[in-house]
This record gives C-alpha cells, sequence and structure tokens, in this order.
C-alpha cells in the first residue's frame, strides 16, 4: 500500500464534480434534442458525442487550446488571476468532458423509451411543459439516467489522457489514480500499481453492481406486488353508476371539425360536427381515425383546416390559432390507457384537476371519481396493481375529473379479453349517457361501433366514406368500402336494366329490387344473415344453388353458395349465408339443389 494516498481524494473529488456537472448538462442537452427538429441537429449529436469518439489526447490537446494561457478562456480568466491548466479544476473539466457523451446518450435513450402516449395525455390533462418534464419524464426515466450517471462517473474515475494534458501530472495537486498506476508501472512499482489498479475497478465496479442490484430488487417487489394483489382478490365488474358533473356550455354547444394534414404517403381530408350524442369513428387500420382525435387534441397539428369546440376555436390555419393541448379542455384515453405508473390511482386522476383546490379538495375529487367507476379503496394502488379492466376504468376516470368539454375514446377496448370488454362496453355505454359533452369513439369494430354510438363517421383513407345514424350506415352503406365495414361480405358488380330492376353480372342473374336505383350504380350486395334458404320457388329473386363448403363458429354456420350449377371448385363460389346450427340441422340432409331469395328489401345497392 503506498505511502501517498492524495490520488484517491484527487480523483474522487475529480470525478464527483464531474458527474455532478454532466448530471445537469447532460440531462439538459438530451430532453432539448429529444424534442429539437431545427436544422444542424446532426452537427449538434456530432459536437456531443465527440469527445466519446475522439483519443482522449486529442481532446486533452483542444481543451489546452482553448483554456491555455493563450486560448480564448485563458485570456478571460488571465486578468483574474485565475488559471485551470495543472491545476486539480483541470483536472475536473477533462473529466466533465469525457464523462458528458456518455450522460447525454444514455439519458437520452432513457427519454426516447418513454411511451409518448404518456406525455400526450399529460398535456391534454392541462399540463405544462415544465410539469410534464418534473413529474412525467423525469420520473419514467429515473433508471436510466441513474445508470447515465454511474457510468458517467466512472468514465470521469478513469479518465487519462485529456488530464495529463490539462492538468499534468503533479503529484498531491493533480495526480488521478489513473496517473499514478502508469506513472508506479513505468518506474517498476507493480505492487503500487496493482493497488492503484484495485482500488478503481473496486470504485467502479461497486457503483455498477449497486445500480444494478437496486433496478433488479425494485423490478421483483413490483412483480410481486402486482402478482400479490390480482392474486389476493377477484375481479368484480358493476356496471358503473351515473356520472354527477355539471358541463361548461358555450354559447354555441358542439363540435366542428374541418381538416387537412398531410402526412407521407397519406392525405387526411375530414369535415363533420358532433353533439351530446356519441359519435363513432369507424374504420380500417390506417383509415385516420387516431389521427382525427389527436388534431382536436392538440397533440398533431393539421396541414390547414378549422376545429371549434363549444364555440371555441381550437386550430384556425388561416388565423394562425392553435391552442395548446393544456388549453383546450379534451379528455383523451388512449388504447394502453398510459396511467402513470410511477403515480397512484388517486395521483393519476388528481393529475388534471385544478392546481387552486386544496388537499381535502382534491382528495373528495379523488373519492367521488372512484366511486364513479367502483373503485373505491383503489387510491394508493400503483397501475401495476390492477387488472386490464380496472386501468381502463381508471383511465376514464382521470379523463373525466378534470370536466373536459369533449371525450376522446382510441379504441379503449382493444386491450381487453371478450368477455371484459362486455362488461365494460356496458358501463361505458351509462356513462356516456350522463356525461354532457361531446364524445368521439373510434373502434374498428363495427358490432361495438354500434351499440355504443348511434351516429357514425365511416372513414376509408382518411377520407369521410359515410357520415350519418347508425340505422343508415348499416342498412343503407353508401359504398362497397362503407359496406364491406360494416360486415357486409356478399357484392356483385351490377348495371340497371329497368326502374325496379337490376343485373348481378358477378352471380348470372337479373334482381327485383325495391328502393331508387343511384344514376352511378355500381354494386349490389346482401348481408350474410339475410339470405333466406327457402322451398318456396313462387317468390321472386329465387334461384337453385349448390352447397361448396361451410366454416363453423360456435352458434353459426356460414354457407358458400353456388347459383345456378354445382362448383367445380372450393373457391368457386358466388354467397355466403350464415345460418343458426339449429337450421343447419334440419337443411344439411337435404337434397341439391337447394334454393335461395335474396329479399328485395335486403338488397342493397352502392355508388
Amino acid at each position: 500500500m503506498p505511502l501517498d494516498l492524495s490520488p484517491l481524494w484527487i480523483s474522487l473529488k475529480t470525478s464527483i464534480l464531474a458527474t455532478f456537472i454532466t448530471f445537469f448538462l447532460g440531462i439538459a442537452a438530451a430532453y432539448w434534442m429529444l424534442g429539437y427538429r431545427g436544422k444542424g441537429k446532426s452537427l449538434i449529436e456530432g459536437i456531443f458525442v465527440a469527445p466519446l469518439i475522439l483519443p482522449p489526447t486529442v481532446v486533452g490537446f483542444l481543451l489546452l487550446l482553448l483554456f491555455g494561457k493563450n486560448g480564448p478562456v485563458g485570456k478571460l480568466m488571465e486578468p483574474l488571476g485565475f488559471s485551470v491548466v495543472f491545476t486539480w479544476y483541470g483536472a475536473a473539466i477533462a473529466a466533465t468532458v469525457v464523462a458528458f457523451p456518455l450522460m447525454y446518450k444514455t439519458a437520452l435513450g432513457a427519454f426516447e423509451q418513454i411511451d409518448t402516449n404518456f406525455l400526450r395525455v399529460a398535456r391534454t390533462l392541462g399540463a405544462k411543459e415544465s410539469t410534464i418534464f418534473w413529474r412525467i419524464s423525469l420520473p419514467l426515466a429515473k433508471s436510466g439516467i441513474l445508470a447515465a450517471t454511474t457510468l458517467a462517473f466512472a468514465r470521469a474515475l478513469g479518465e487519462f489522457g485529456a488530464t495529463l494534458m490539462l492538468a499534468g501530472n503533479i503529484p498531491g495537486q493533480t495526480q488521478t489514480i489513473p496517473m499514478a498506476i502508469y506513472f508506479a508501472v513505468e518506474g517498476g512499482a507493480i505492487e503500487e500499481a496493482w493497488f492503484w489498479a484495485l482500488a478503481i475497478m473496486g470504485i467502479s465496479l461497486s457503483g455498477i453492481i449497486a445500480v444494478n442490484y437496486w433496478q433488479e430488487t425494485r423490478g421483483r417487489k413490483k412483480e410481486a406486488g402486482g402478482a400479490g394483489e390480482l392474486l389476493s382478490r377477484g375481479e368484480n365488474f358493476p356496471y358503473v353508476t351515473a356520472l354527477e358533473r355539471e358541463s361548461v356550455r358555450a354559447s354555441s354547444s358542439g363540435l366542428f371539425v374541418d381538416i387537412e394534414k398531410q402526412l407521407p404517403g397519406f392525405s387526411l381530408q375530414v369535415s363533420f360536427s358532433a353533439d351530446k350524442q356519441p359519435l363513432g369513428l369507424l374504420g380500417g387500420s390506417g383509415a385516420g381515425k387516431s389521427i382525427i382525435l389527436r388534431c382536436i387534441a392538440g397533440i398533431e397539428t393539421p396541414t390547414r383546416g378549422r376545429i371549434v369546440l363549444n364555440g371555441r376555436v381550437l386550430f384556425d390555419s388561416q388565423q394562425g390559432i392553435n391552442l395548446p393541448p393544456r388549453d383546450r379542455r379534451i379528455g383523451f384515453v388512449v388504447q394502453n390507457y398510459a396511467l402513470f405508473p410511477h403515480m397512484t390511482v388517486g395521483q393519476n386522476i388528481a393529475f388534471g384537476l385544478s392546481k387552486g383546490l386544496s388537499t381535502t379538495a382534491i382528495k373528495q375529487q379523488i373519492e367521488a371519481q372512484l366511486i364513479t367507476v367502483q373503485l373505491q379503496g383503489y387510491s394508493d394502488r400503483y397501475p401495476h396493481q390492477l387488472s386490464g379492466g380496472q386501468q381502463q376504468r381508471v383511465a376514464l376516470a382521470r379523463a373525466l375529473a378534470s370536466q373536459p368539454e369533449a371525450l376522446l375514446l382510441d379504441e379503449p377496448f382493444s386491450a381487453l379479453d371478450t368477455h371484459l370488454r362486455s362488461q365494460l362496453e356496458q358501463q361505458m355505454i351509462e356513462t356516456l349517457a350522463n356525461y354532457e359533452g361531446v364524445t368521439l369513439f373510434v373502434t374498428h369494430n363495427m358490432e361495438e361501433a354500434y351499440r355504443v354510438c348511434p351516429n357514425l363517421l365511416v372513414l376509408e383513407k382518411g377520407k369521410a366514406a359515410h357520415y350519418g345514424t347508425k340505422h343508415e350506415i348499416f342498412e343503407r352503406p353508401a359504398t362497397v368500402g362503407v359496406a364491406q365495414l360494416t360486415g357486409c361480405k356478399n357484392f356483385s358488380s351490377a348495371v340497371a336494366v329497368t326502374s325496379g330492376q337490376v343485373e348481378a353480372i358477378d352471380w348470372g342473374c337479373t334482381l327485383r329490387v325495391i328502393e331508387p336505383i343511384p344514376d352511378a350504380l355500381s354494386n349490389v350486395g346482401i348481408r350474410a344473415h339475410q339470405i333466406i334458404l327457402t322451398n318456396d320457388l313462387s317468390h321472386e329473386n329465387t334461384f337453385p344453388c349448390w352447397l361448396v363448403r361451410t366454416s363453423e363458429t360456435p352458434h353459426r354456420m356460414t354457407l358458400f353458395l353456388k347459383l345456378h350449377h354445382p362448383s367445380t371448385s372450393h373457391s368457386d363460389y358466388h354467397l355466403q349465408a350464415e345460418v343458426f346450427k339449429e337450421k343447419w340441422a334440419t337443411l344439411k340432409d337435404q337434397p341439391m339443389p337447394w334454393y335461395v331469395r335474396l329479399d328485395p328489401l335486403r338488397l342493397i345497392l352502392m355508388e
């Protein structure tokens, strides 16, 4: 063991100071770069990480040019009689510069791993960007930032080349452990070199091991807590009681949206209005449903257009109006619910409440919302301790707690199993019936949309394909695409023959129709469950058919039928008919041909 332990104290104070400085600089730089979209981003990124790539002696040489007697910083400090060259401050500066890239890159990675839905929801709940950073981003990135701090400390502790260039090797003043090792080996003092090598490895590895142990222990506690909660209780799904809240009424009620949004390979162009009755946005993946919600919430900015809620202009491209999400009074429930995982249920619900409320008032509001969603006593639990259904109810309670003028629901049941989905759907219907604001409900499930929403907007490739009541859209879909989205499986290209007849070209038959024939008729269709299998040949639109194949579900049989003559292959069919299994039991043994009737009242004529 060496008599002079000054390298240990010099290394510790320089690395601790360097870590302290890089902690704040690295986090600030990472968070700024996360949202930076300006020019020169790659150049700035390159400058930030350059000390990690360049040889340490090059970094030290550049620092010497900067802080030396003739350098720009050195000249500024000269009148003050202060210099960092060949001082322990120089060693700290060198350690800071080489440790900064590790802190910056690791912190940036931690921020990038945060689900953007957390940030989006926080903005819709009225949080400022500074609040989001301190209460959402920083706590969620805590593990990554702790790892970054540990790596930065280890890198600062082991810095050699840049320190030697800027601070030199002055025993008792600037000689750090790495330099002590180097000069001990050079002088043949191998035992001393071993001592310092083991010391620096012990300090560095102990910090890394401590962080890893803390993260693993925290993860096990979290998993055990969640498993214990779910095993210790059964799930209960009572209906939600009526929400008792006062709505904010403006001079002109309702939501008006007329926007365009240009995206790479996609163009959204929609115009619609909505009132108290829930409006369902129905469409396939990529139709633009979620983008519309994000534009209304202020998370996305339309290319052009106008959004007005209860007389307040939220967005107007011509007037240059674009209210931030926190000022729009919008409640947003996303697909994965985005409950803040580091906050309790009560803290999640309270996040969007007015900052002027007293502690007692906030607690009363939380309890009222928990009673509304039948989760009394869950205030102190964390999201990972809840089932999927309970998380969905907490997300709804959080959205409604701030009394929003509009509620946006982005496929809120998509993460749930079928049974739970049905239970919570009923709760949602009752909740929305008592909600005084505007509701938009996004889904790609036609049955779900039909049950929840009286009115529907059907989207195809970013455009409104049909907008009206659910009865109108399901009974008289405007296009083939709308009919397909609403579950129709049978289509044929068609032309008008007379005022009451059309020719179904693909089916090879002429059909009597009741509804007026559109001028631009292109297709005729009929739903599978509306095809009638009959023995009465006297009715119009009755044709012989042969069974090609079947497809079975728990309660129904789908029959693939060929009209006029037998099929030549499994894929050679005209129609799909659905019958209950009781009907199939009486039908399956009957000889071919069977007869189908295409009821004129059930035929759908589309442009």
